[in-house]
């Protein structure tokens, strides 16, 4: 590890494009990441993380329309600075306008720049604007317009996973009553088990929560379901690592999306990252 060359992942791109998600890929694939730090600061942050032996090789910086004026103009300046001794690159993130217009309005969220009297198409546009530079300046350019989350996550994860070879796997949690996932390489069915959603006091939460497993590992049926799942797991997917397979998607369903499929998922994301160095988790129904 000290003698790897550091890599430096600097991420932009338009509001909605899917600079978020990426970002949280990258940090599910070992990152050391930090959103919007002020461009200014990014090679000290660099400098200091890379200088500690024991300290990260691989670093995300995410940098948008919201860093302060006047700070994305010394980019070329502060790349060139990282690139001095890392393998530095941007990678800039962006979408169709109709496809943001979209997805602002399904989720309801506020661009950056509608606090200035824009409209959200105007505010669209001037951050376009404010971020050509960038896009002219980018590595790589992803456009996202007809990747969906999960497809978006498993780019960067092949792109930006480590070095060496190595299966990446990723689980996906989903609400059977939305759709099954397009890309699933395995697909169970967990609405057989006791649901925690008929317990108010858990029904606002998600299998994350601690209430939510103590709930679901106190149930014998839960823990001889896992108890399976983790044993055909561990039994098939290494003959996919035989065939040179890159990427395995395990995804796991239940009425909601909520509870037991997000629990399951997160606790075989635990047991496999004991032997896996590429394991992604994605909750299709929260996140």
């Amino acid at each position: 590890m000290n003698g790897e060359t550091p890599r430096i992942v600097v991420l932009t791109g338009l509001s909605g494009g899917g600079k978020t998600v990426a970002l949280r890929a990258l940090e599910d694939l070992g990152y050391y990441c930090v959103d919007n730090l002020p461009v200014a600061l990014m090679p000290a942050l660099v400098r200091a993380l890379v200088s500690d032996a024991a300290g990260p090789r691989r670093i995300a910086i995410g940098v948008d329309v919201r860093t302060r004026g006047g700070e994305l103009e010394r980019m070329p300046a502060v790349l060139a600075e990282l690139a001095a001794g890392t393998a530095a690159e941007l990678v800039f993130v962006e979408a169709r306008d109709e496809v943001l217009l979209k997805r602002y309005a399904e989720t309801r969220r506020r661009h950056p720049l509608s606090g200035a009297g824009l409209s959200l198409a105007g505010a669209i546009a001037r951050e376009r604007i404010l971020l050509k530079p960038l896009a002219t300046l980018a590595d790589r350019v992803i456009d996202s317009s007809e990747l969906n989350v999960h497809q978006l996550r498993r780019l960067i994860a092949t792109g930006y996973g480590l070095s060496e070879r190595g299966l990446t796997l990723m689980f996906e949690s989903f609400a059977y009553r939305k759709g099954l996932p397009p890309d699933a390489d395995f697909v169970f069915d967990a609405r057989c088990l006791p649901n925690p959603h008929w317990e108010p006091t858990l029904r606002p939460l998600s299998g994350k929560d601690a209430a939510v497993r103590a709930y679901l590992e106190a149930q014998p049926a839960v823990r001889e379901y896992l108890a399976d799942l983790t044993h055909l797991l561990d039994t098939w997917l290494p003959r996919f690592e035989g065939e040179d397979r890159s990427y395995v998607t395990v995804s796991i369903g239940c009425t909601g999306g909520r509870h037991r499929s997000v629990y399951l998922a997160e606790r075989l994301v635990e047991h496999f990252r004991d032997g896996h160095a590429h394991v992604l988790s994605f909750h299709r129904e929260i996140e």
